[in-house]
């Protein structure tokens, strides 16, 4: 039984392109298994999370986080009574955007396209769910529900508006200006409960994961840890329980119980507010004008201080600064020599160039394609054409 503010399945608002409704799958149901099956998704099998893909076989790729947050969202809108189908549609679409490189490669290609109207990975995945999924013979995409749109194109919360939230105050990325131009998606609105969850389980899966990669990297140590708030005292308490554990099992020990404490934390937070505004319909969840799905202030605190020990130790360490170096210097070069000559990119890409009638039409069709490859073809195409 769902919630009465959980999204219907019954009463969702469709798809843009009218389709019969399956026998035996929910509108979810079929969102989510057409993302598993789309080109964008098996890609993130080689697209960075922090290190590159071929540094390490262990370490977290851009899918296998993928199917983390979605784990999290399931079990977290499970527990909530919210439709755990859209929780984890809208988890599975959240990273299709990414480009090569992960954030890395996401950076570069924005200062690129700068002159052409950016480039932003959220935006990128509803152009690739709406307009680069070319399989289905009646439409372009995916044609997904307009719930799991509205998911990933909130996925961080309300878009535009004066609500304190809003991430742009200026004009849209040109991605999301398109498919909301065909299709409402109220940008100004909190979003449904269920991309709310989306939303703070990717938080906590690179949270915990991210930790587990930074120790095996060897960046840092458990020493460090335990002077950190949360992983501090998840250390601690197993090291009371199992003295003498060996190092692997201590590891994961502890950071079982930061995982665990995230999402107690968000599933608690999420049920006081819930259980004080009553909301009697997504509806009401939308018009709320406050996120009902987060981390209590305590604990945001607390890992604010983990992200940024993270930022210093991790994600700009001299090792990983070096790499992403080099795979900048790869996306600065792919990307202005195919906007030169076109005619580079495979031959399926051929008939929109064709279409193309102005610069910035054509740096964006390069940009879809710089941005749907993977580290490895990437650094391929990058040893091939720039030596």
């Amino acid at each position: 039984m769902l919630a009465p503010f959980a999204c219907q399945p019954d009463q969702s608002r469709g798809r843009l392109h009218l389709e019969r409704m399956s026998s035996f799958r929910s509108p979810f149901q079929r969102d989510r298994d057409r993302i598993i099956h789309s080109s964008a998704f098996r890609r993130l099998k080689h697209k960075t999370q922090v290190f590159v893909e071929h540094e390490g076989d262990y370490y977290r790729t851009r899918l296998t986080h993928t199917i983390e947050v979605a784990q999290v969202a399931r079990t977290i809108s499970g527990v909530l009574g919210l439709n755990t189908d859209l929780a984890e549609a809208i988890a599975l679409a959240h990273d299709l955007g990414h480009t090569p490189f992960g954030h890395t490669g996401e950076d570069a290609l924005a200062l690129l396209m700068a002159p052409f109207g950016g480039f932003d990975h959220n935006a990128q995945a509803l152009r690739i769910v709406t307009r680069l999924e070319r399989h289905y013979a009646d439409f372009d995409g995916l044609n997904l529900t307009w719930e799991s749109l509205e998911g990933i194109a909130k996925h961080n919360g309300p878009v535009t508006g004066l609500n304190a939230d809003a991430k742009h105050s200026g004009p849209l990325p040109y991605a999301l200006a398109e498919v909301n131009a065909e299709w409402d998606l109220e940008l100004h609105t909190h979003a449904s409960a269920e991309a709310q969850v989306a939303a703070i389980a990717d938080d906590v899966a690179y949270s915990h994961h991210d930790l587990h990669d930074g120790l095996r990297s060897g960046l840092f140590d458990e020493n460090d840890l335990m002077e950190l708030p949360v992983t501090g005292p998840a250390f601690a308490e197993v090291d009371a329980l199992y003295p003498g554990l060996d190092r692997m099992r201590r590891r994961h020990e502890a950071l079982r119980r930061v995982f665990g404490r995230m999402v107690e934390d968000v599933i608690a937070v999420a049920k006081n507010r819930l259980d004080a505004a009553k909301p009697q319909s997504v509806e009401e969840v939308r018009a709320m004008g406050l996120t009902v799905i987060r981390f209590s202030k305590p604990l945001y605190q607390e890992l604010k201080a983990i992200r940024t020990f993270l930022f210093h130790r991790m994600y700009r360490a001299p090792s990983v600064l070096v790499m992403r170096e080099q795979v900048t210097e790869v996306v600065n070069g792919l990307f202005p020599l195919y906007l030169a000559q076109p005619e580079m990119l495979p031959e399926e890409w051929m008939h929109d160039i064709e279409a193309v009638q102005s610069q910035t039409e054509l740096a964006r069709i390069v940009a879809d394609y710089v941005a749907g490859m993977t580290d490895r073809f990437a650094l391929q195409e990058g040893q091939r054409l720039l030596g």
